[in-house]
């Protein structure tokens, strides 16, 4: 329920009905291949388009940009109502959820008006080029270079742990286009730059993750030419572009709790698949966990309103980011331990499948990989301890943590 001073929001509550009668007629019956592999990643992205024609892929944008302009209780409604229904998951959320804010924010108009269309009925997926072999928590540490000759930067160097890089049309990435800035002071000298990934000297290598699954790569640049005009915010000051960047990706996805709610129920059914539903073990873990993502939720909830009341959420982002990993993570750990000996194996071993209900089988699927994918949370867009040095020295300010 949508609260605005103890009360729910009749216009919420209203809006949460028609999507709610929109989803029961839209969200596909079967579930998807996975996003993991070609075949199933074009179907989440026609998915995607679906979302698009309906008015439902970013209710949160200005109207202007293709939004509906909703604020946040309405997303918040839209969410939870979409992980209720089981919606697929999301494919171009670095195209969605980080660069059209950035686009907006730091965009040229001639920018907006050429790719926010595009990223929004999904014809472009993009990916977020940040991460390098030898800069990860220490980003600006990052050596891809960009030399400017006329109206192009020749681009050379690495990206890794590029999230949907397999799958993706554009990549944006932090590049070096002032080494010596860079040498007075390594955040400096820095540009946020936008590149076809089908440009000549782009070479995309997928990784195979733990899990066997190809969903992220590592992106390779050759003098590979970029228009200067791809450049977005100013030509250096590509660090504070970035950080707004990691806030959002760090910040309240507000709604995003629901994700982990419906992970509780299916928590549950996995208990009752396994015939533990009197075991006082399983059911103790299962009130954790639900009281753990109650908590999540009160908390977006709570940011919520006071976003709606002008407090700005910056310096709230790394909190949220480490609770929602670690959240994320206990709920796969615990049913990694419930399963037990069947817990090293994927939902489609045949021992699992003869020993749960084939949709306990599909469920366990489906943990199986995102345990794995709940363990990178904790280092993907700052590191758990990384995200507590903020908190402590930004928030709390307690003194620095000695640096070498």
């Amino acid at each position: 329920m949508s609260l605005r001073n103890g009360a729910a929001a009749p216009d919420t509550e209203a809006f949460r009905a028609q999507v709610r009668g929109w989803l029961e007629e839209h969200v596909p019956r079967g579930p998807l291949g996975s996003w993991t592999s070609p075949e199933g990643f074009e179907q989440h992205r026609e998915w995607e388009r679906v979302l698009f024609e309906g008015g439902y892929a970013a209710i949160d944008w200005p109207e202007e940009y293709g939004g509906r302009g909703a604020d946040l209780f309405h997303t918040i409604a839209f969410a939870e109502e979409y992980y209720r229904a089981g919606a697929p998951a999301r494919v171009n959320m670095g195209g969605l959820y980080l660069l059209g804010p950035i686009l907006m924010r730091y965009g040229t108009e001639e920018q907006r008006r050429r790719w926010i269309p595009r990223l929004l009925s999904c014809e472009d997926i993009w990916c977020q080029g940040f991460s390098e072999p030898d800069s990860g928590s220490d980003l600006a540490s990052l050596r891809t270079q960009a030399v400017r000759e006329g109206d192009e930067f020749v681009v050379n160097g690495q990206k890794t742990w590029t999230s949907f890089g397999g799958f993706a049309d554009w990549i944006f990435a932090l590049v070096r286009t002032d080494p010596e800035a860079g040498r007075e002071k390594k955040h400096r000298g820095i540009t946020f730059l936008c590149v076809d990934l089908r440009s000549p000297g782009v070479e995309v290598r997928p990784l195979a993750m733990v899990d066997g699954t190809k969903g992220f790569a590592e992106v390779f640049f050759t003098d590979v030419r970029v228009p200067v005009a791809n450049a977005v915010g100013e030509i250096g000051d590509g660090w504070r572009v970035a950080m707004s960047t990691l806030g959002f990706e760090r910040g309240a996805v507000f709604g995003d709790h629901a994700k982990y709610s419906a992970d509780v129920e299916s928590f549950a059914e996995l208990v009752r698949a396994r015939g533990l539903d009197d075991d006082p073990l399983a059911l103790d873990e299962l009130g954790r966990l639900f009281v753990e993502t109650e908590v999540y939720r009160a908390n977006v909830y709570r940011l919520a309103e006071l976003s709606e009341n002008g407090v700005n959420l910056d310096l709230q982002a790394s909190i949220n980011k480490l609770y929602w990993t670690e959240t994320q993570h206990h709920i796969f750990a615990a049913g990694l331990d419930l399963m037990g000996g069947l817990g090293i194996m994927g939902g489609g071993s045949s021992v699992v499948r003869e020993a749960l209900t084939p949709q306990a089988a599909r469920v366990w699927a489906d943990w199986h990989h995102r345990y794995w994918y709940a363990r990178a949370a904790m280092i993907f867009g700052g590191t758990s301890e990384i995200q507590r040095n903020i908190i402590s020295e930004r928030l709390l300010e307690l003194p620095m943590e000695p640096r070498r």
